[in-house]
């Protein structure tokens, strides 16, 4: 029986080139899967019939949006997780979901090897092999442009040779990925880090210079998850779409940042997650007003730990699912109401309010009404202040 390969196919030049590069290499047949996170663009029927038309034997498509959105975007939600205090992981979470469809497209088709399309010098190469390895460690894993030597100009030269149905005379000067989380755009110009990022660069978000009038959107969450907006019940996926729409309306989540790769190179990014940004916002407020203190200060060495993982490819390691345990007990009582204003790229917190908050407006208040005994402030302060008191004296004494 001939050897069976699965490619994670995308439908654009490097990948439809990959399907007969990989043929021609191996002498395997390809079968080429791709799966729709949320990017646009293309119907996966016709992503599916390009790839049977560049010598696929077999196209495996997808639809995992709500999956990705359901079982990968919110308990990175729930994590608020920002890689460098900036990045929600807009790549790095839809390559797990990737793995499991590549895996079993693997299983169902009997291919021994799979096959994606990332360079040596990136982070999505290890995301993609860390993963398959942890799902189906009796897989092998190539990468054409990394193992077989397939640059661009190679692959336009291969698809006019073979006269293959992809436009090949297009240049993008951009590398782009793009799920409903977010999108990322990195390459070209952009490598001088000096140079600002111009209006091409773009497509989630419209400028922040020009915003139209102020948007006010209310999220509802429950468990730490969105469930309605303005008081109309949503999926995951329909939060993150609307506020996609509406804060990208308004110039939100826009990031530029030079990034710390897993390779150990530093890298500039630009990234657009209006939905994302504005979800996170208010999510991390509703968890200032229902998450008690202690926890919540562990809870951000636990998110940042997380954050970390995923980062660099963990998302199946034993750890990442044990502080996901900590992080879903954290969202028990994450439930309320968050106002945002959205205008001129930003998200800015004007309201929150839940029926299990922890805030008390009694204890709280300096009016009449205020339920706190201020008597036992003086005592608490002599204790509290007693350690660094002691140790005060006794340098004095050490002629310190």
């Amino acid at each position: 029986m001939t050897e069976r390969i699965v490619l994670a196919y995308s439908g654009g030049l490097d990948t439809s080139v990959a399907i007969g590069w990989i043929a021609e290499a191996t002498g395997a047949e390809v079968v080429a899967v791709a799966v729709d996170v949320g990017q646009g663009g293309e119907s996966l029927e016709t992503i599916r019939q390009r790839a049977l038309g560049c010598g696929a034997v077999e196209a495996y498509v997808a639809d995992a949006r709500d999956e990705f959105a359901n079982e990968y975007c919110m308990p990175t939600l729930k994590a608020n997780a920002l890689y460098m205090d900036a990045y929600p992981l807009v790549s790095a979470i839809s390559r797990p979901v990737i793995v499991k469809h590549l895996v079993a497209a693997a299983r169902e088709f009997g291919a021994s090897t799979v096959a994606h399309g990332c360079t040596g010098k990136g982070n999505d190469q290890v995301r993609f092999e860390v993963g398959i390895q942890t799902l189906g460690p009796d897989l092998k894993c190539i990468a054409p442009v990394r193992d077989l030597a397939l640059t661009r100009d190679k692959a336009i030269a291969f698809a006019e040779e073979k006269g293959l149905p992809i436009e090949t005379t297009k240049k993008n000067p951009f590398s782009i990925d793009q799920n409903v989380w977010g999108r990322a755009v990195e390459t070209g110009f952009l490598e001088d880090i000096w140079n600002g990022p111009t209006k091409d660069v773009y497509e989630y978000t419209d400028s922040p210079e020009f915003s139209p009038a102020a948007d006010e959107v209310v999220i509802t969450f429950k468990e730490g998850i969105p469930v309605a907006i303005d008081g109309n019940a949503v999926t995951p996926l329909q939060a993150i779409e609307e506020l996609n729409r509406r804060a990208g309306a308004q110039g939100v989540g826009r990031i530029d940042i030079v990034e710390d790769r897993l390779v150990g190179i530093k890298s500039r990014e630009i990234y657009e997650a209006p939905g994302a940004m504005a979800l996170i916002t208010a999510h991390r407020e509703l968890e200032n007003v229902t998450v008690e203190r202690e926890q919540a200060r562990f809870k951000k060495t636990v998110g940042q730990r997380w954050t970390e993982l995923v980062y660099d490819g963990q998302w199946f390691s034993p750890l990442k699912r044990s502080l996901d345990t900590f992080i879903d007990d954290t969202q028990r009582y994450v439930s309320g109401d968050v106002r945002l204003d959205l205008h001129g790229g930003r998200a800015t917190v004007t309201g929150r309010r839940s029926d299990v908050g922890l805030y008390d407006f009694n204890l709280a208040t300096y009016d009449t009404g205020d339920t706190f005994d201020q008597s036992m402030a003086r005592g608490f302060i002599e204790i509290f202040g007693l350690s660094s008191k002691v140790a005060s004296g006794r340098d004095e004494r050490a002629g310190s």
